[in-house]
C-alpha cells in the first residue's frame, strides 16, 4: 500500500490555518517528499511523521514557497544523527540552489546527492516503484511528478510444472529473481503472467493546464492538482501568473479519467473554499478540497 499525506495546501505564504503545499508518501520502507516550503517540518510533526526516514525529496520548481524549508529540514535530519544519503531531484539548477541554501546548513553527517532533470520528461526507477517527472507550464522551469508502484503478474504453478522448474526455485522466481542452475537459466517471466495494474499518483502544482499533465495523470488513482483560484472571475489572473482555477483542475481530472481529485495550493486570499465545491463537482464528481494533513492509503485493486 502507499501511504499519502498532503502536509499543506497553501500557496505563496504559510498561514496559521494553512501550511505551504507539500506531499509526503511512504511505501515499502521508503519515504518520498515533494516540495519543502517554509513550515513543512511543522506540518509533518502535526501529522506525526518524522523527516528523518525521508529518502527522496523532489522539487517542482525553485520558488521560495516550494524549497525554502530545505535548510531546516536538513539540519533536523542531521541533529537526529542521520547517516544515510539523501537524494534530491529537481529542475536544472538544483545543485546551485541547494548549495546556496546550504550556506546556513553547511555541515551534515550524511551525503546530499542532487539529480537534475534534463529532459521534458524523465523517469527515475527505484526498487518497487518509479517516479516520472514531466514539464508543466509555469513562469519558471517547473515539473509535475507521477509515482507509480509496479505490480508483477500472478505466479502460475501450472507454467512452472510444464517447464519442469524445480519447486525450490518457485519462490525466488516469484520474487523476481533469476536463477542459474545446472546450466539452465530460469527467469521470472517463465512463471509470471502479464503485469497487473499497480498504483498511480500524480502531483502537479504551479501550472496552467497542459497536455503533459493529461498524459501523465491518465487513469491515476489519485490526482493532486493546484487550484490557486476558486473565483471564476480570476481566470485571467490565473492565466497571467500561470496557475489554475478549481474548474480547470476539475476539467483536467475529467479528461484524464482519474479516480479522485484533491485540490491544493490555494491563494492566501481564498476563504470559504468549500462553498465553490458544488460547481467543481458538476465538472468532476469525485473532487475533494485538499486540507492540511489530508491522508489516504492507496491499495492494489482486488482481483
Amino acid at each position: 500500500m502507499l501511504d499519502v499525506c498532503l502536509l499543506g495546501t497553501g500557496g505563496m505564504m504559510p498561514l496559521p490555518y494553512r501550511w505551504l503545499t507539500s506531499l509526503m508518501m511512504r511505501y515499502n520502507g521508503k519515504s518520498i517528499l515533494i516540495d519543502c516550503g517554509e513550515g513543512t517540518q511543522i506540518a509533518m510533526r502535526e501529522k506525526g511523521w518524522s523527516p528523518n526516514p525521508i529518502d527522496i525529496i523532489c522539487f517542482t520548481h525553485f520558488h521560495a514557497d516550494h524549497i525554502s524549508g530545505l535548510p531546516g529540514m536538513l539540519l533536523t535530519m542531521g541533529n537526529a544523527e542521520r547517516t544515510e544519503p539523501l537524494l534530491l531531484i529537481g529542475p536544472r539548477g538544483l545543485t546551485k540552489v541547494v548549495a546556496s541554501l546550504r550556506v546556513i546548513a553547511p555541515e551534515l553527517p550524511f551525503e546530499v546527492k542532487c539529480i537534475e532533470i534534463t529532459e521534458n520528461a524523465q523517469t527515475f526507477s527505484f526498487e518497487g516503484f518509479r517516479l516520472e517527472a514531466f514539464r508543466v507550464n509555469h513562469n519558471v522551469l517547473c515539473y509535475g511528478y507521477t509515482l507509480e508502484i509496479l505490480r508483477q503478474g500472478k505466479f502460475s504453478a501450472e507454467r512452472a510444472k510444464v517447464q519442469d522448474i524445480p519447486l525450490k526455485y518457485w519462490n525466488p522466481l516469484q520474487k523476481g529473481q533469476t536463477i542459474e542452475a545446472d546450466g539452465i537459466t530460469y527467469t521470472p517471466e517463465m512463471v509470471l503472467g502479464p503485469a497487473r495494474k499497480g498504483i498511480r499518483l500524480t502531483y502537479t502544482t504551479d501550472t496552467r493546464p497542459t497536455e503533459s499533465i493529461l498524459r501523465n495523470a491518465k487513469e491515476s488513482d489519485l490526482f493532486i492538482c493546484e487550484g490557486m483560484y476558486a473565483e471564476k472571475e480570476k481566470l485571467n489572473k490565473a492565466k497571467q501568473y500561470k496557475h489554475m482555477t478549481f474548474y480547470e483542475a476539475a476539467d483536467m481530472a475529467k479528461r484524464a479519467e482519474v479516480k479522485e481529485l484533491w485540490l491544493t495550493h490555494f491563494s492566501p486570499s481564498l476563504v470559504r473554499a468549500e462553498d465553490y465545491m458544488p460547481q467543481v463537482r458538476d465538472i468532476f464528481a469525485n473532487a475533494y478540497l485538499g486540507k492540511d494533513g489530508k491522508s489516504v492509503e492507496l491499495t492494489f485493486e482486488e482481483e
